[in-house]
């Protein structure tokens, strides 16, 4: 059974539309990438998922059933891009505070709270208040007051926001170990070779709308152009040929296109035949970051393409 179900979802701000028929389908365990550029509707979908918001159409299901907000808010843990922290409270009375409304006694929400500032290393912060806190050491704040309760639905918004490199691997780290242990997560951000290493899926929004949706080995495949990386061990082998257009050549090192008609084999007949060696080959594959600029860049056009990848 799929851990969250979007149906229909339709939603409208004044003359504006946020949301145009949304339907999502996101499975238990799973990383979930939420995409799309500044006004696709991804706030606006995170909003109506945690109860903040309702649809004017469709509906929310959790582990099969409508969502409930008043009953259900125990098993979400939301992260929102903009801080939500009180600066004038200590940062340990404030996270036991954050566990406690999402359900936990004062024990247990005294034990996961430790165990976590252990985790992320800010035992020492636990006098600090937030005002005093830099955006790096805040935002991890965020991110421990999110899953602390150990909710079945995570809702992670640019969680590496202002973070150094060590803190983003470390959060990193603790976001597979969540999905490891049954925790689904939905992780919304602009930095698409973040996706690339945290998402199982992904689903690209523009206007409102859901254009693209599948796994990320799925949509690259789905976009791939027949392009392949070549080294060779001759820089002196000839390479024109009618089976492929080269894009770039760098030392030994050769990015092609396949021409239409010919295949990959038809690569490496053409050197094999003047007995050049080939140290490497290998298909190059678009990035989601070329994908989304693609398809954001011409939304009608990326329609053609089914949303559900084969």
């Amino acid at each position: 059974m799929a851990l969250l179900q979007l149906k229909n979802i339709s939603k409208n701000f004044v003359s504006q539309k946020a949301l145009d028929d949304v339907n999502i389908t996101i499975e238990p365990g799973s990383i979930f990438g939420l995409l799309g550029p500044n006004g696709a509707g991804k706030t606006t979908l995170l909003r109506i998922i945690t109860g903040i918001f309702f649809p004017d159409e469709g509906e929310v299901l959790l582990e099969g059933k409508k969502f409930d907000p008043e009953k259900d808010v125990s098993l979400i843990g939301y992260m929102p891009e903009e801080r939500g922290l009180y600066k004038k409270m200590k940062i340990g009375e404030q996270a036991l505070y954050l566990a406690q409304l999402k359900g936990m006694s004062s024990r247990e929400a005294m034990e996961s709270v430790k165990k976590w500032f252990v985790k992320l290393g800010m035992e020492s912060w636990w006098n600090k208040k937030v005002e005093d806190l830099s955006k790096g050491m805040s935002q991890k704040l965020q991110f421990v007051t999110t899953v602390v309760h150990q909710p079945k639905l995570i809702i992670l918004d640019e969680p590496f926001s202002g973070l150094d490199p060590v803190n983003a691997d470390l959060i990193k780290d603790e976001i597979f170990n969540l999905a490891k242990q049954g925790s689904t997560i939905i992780f919304s951000t602009h930095r698409m070779e973040q996706v690339e290493e945290i998402c199982d899926h992904i689903v690209l929004m523009n206007k409102g709308q859901n254009i693209l949706d599948g796994t990320v080995q799925q949509v690259k495949q789905q976009f791939k152009e027949n392009v392949f990386g070549v080294l060779l061990d001759n820089e002196n082998a000839n390479l024109a040929s009618d089976a492929f257009t080269i894009i770039s050549q760098e030392n030994d090192g050769l990015l092609v296109k396949i021409n239409e008609g010919f295949q990959s084999n038809d690569i490496l007949k053409h050197f094999i035949s003047q007995r050049v060696s080939i140290k490497g080959f290998n298909e190059v594959l678009p990035s989601l970051n070329d994908i989304f600029i693609k398809l954001v860049k011409d939304t009608p056009a990326a329609r053609k393409f089914d949303k559900k990848p084969a």
